[in-house]
């Protein structure tokens, strides 16, 4: 049996001195990127998030055989951080780039919240370079539905301000509001800040560029996707006990299956009960589900062109 190894921890070149912070789950790399298992996968977290929050998930995924690479995207993380880029046609790009970089053959794109609006666009952009999508609690519903003008988006979405808190009032949010979660999700929250000398944080993404990727969602029409979308596709919604929000969710799911349908693309919805980060909160549960599709061979069913 090979031997389970991970994560490793580099830098990729994407353009210049522009660089990704990713982290590498599996197999040694001299047995091969995708050895011993039939998938890799790529693992793209949501907004002012990094990768560590998919340490569960890419352990059990790596402790299933498989090779699992999650990445920091621009700004975020460990990852540089640019002035600019920060449109969903550069991050493309990026991940473009980042996937020949590694070495990963058509991985399995996961996203997570606006992680998953970047690979359903990804796949729309690029569908030659990936087996398939997974959408979790994200890519379903737009923002223009839901605010007015861009200006109410960004009154009510605005991150509110963090930099200078102490890590320990962090540290108790998290453990009053999400004790049940598992170590790993806890510490891979931590990560999306910086902690400083004086043991204050600052979001790793800043305000600004935080505001652009904003603005970049709300520029961004999911249906158009859906029926543009020509690979298989997991849809993971969450329903989190927030009715309003889970019923538009609900029917962006219809209307994504739907879509997939009229273009002749298999895709599959399940449904998760918990957090909006239910990749942390529920790791093993979501992995299975990641893994059951493999085996079912939703992953499988050749591109439509």
């Amino acid at each position: 049996m090979i031997e389970q190894v991970g994560p490793s921890d580099r830098r990729i070149a994407i353009s210049g001195d522009f660089g990704l912070r990713v982290l590498r789950w599996g197999p040694p790399e001299d047995a091969g990127f995708a050895a011993p298992g039939p998938t890799s996968w790529l693992l793209v977290h949501g907004l002012a998030s990094n990768a560590r929050l998919w340490d569960g998930v890419a352990r059990r995924l790596a402790e299933a055989g498989r090779v699992s690479v999650a990445v920091d995207l621009r700004g975020h993380g460990r990852s540089d951080k640019p002035d600019g880029g920060y449109d969903f046609a550069t991050i493309a790009d990026d991940l473009r780039v980042l996937i020949g970089a590694v070495g990963l053959e058509r991985p399995i794109l996961v996203g997570q919240s606006w992680g998953a609006n970047v690979v359903l666009d990804f796949a729309v952009r690029y569908p030659e370079l990936i087996r398939s999508v997974v959408l979790v609690d994200g890519g379903l519903t737009d923002l223009r539905d839901a605010f007015p003008t861009w200006d109410v988006c960004w009154d009510r979405l605005a991150p509110p301000p963090l930099v200078g808190l102490p890590l320990s009032d962090v540290e108790g949010y998290f453990l009053t509001n999400h004790s049940d979660w598992p170590e790993e999700g806890l510490q891979g929250s931590l990560a999306n800040f910086e902690v400083r000398p004086d043991r204050t944080i600052a979001p790793w993404l800043s305000r600004e560029r935080h505001k652009a990727i904003l603005e970049s969602m709300w520029g961004q029409r999911t249906g158009e996707l859906w029926s543009r979308l020509r690979v298989p596709a997991l849809i993971v919604p969450v329903d989190g006990g927030e009715s309003d929000w889970t019923r538009a969710k609900r029917a962006g799911a219809d209307a994504a299956e739907a879509a997939l349908r009229a273009s002749g693309v298999s895709g599959r919805v399940q449904w998760f009960k918990g957090d909006h980060d239910i990749h942390a909160q529920h790791p093993a549960e979501l992995t299975e589900t990641l893994l059951d599709a493999e085996r079912a061979g939703l992953f499988d069913t050749v591109p439509v062109s």
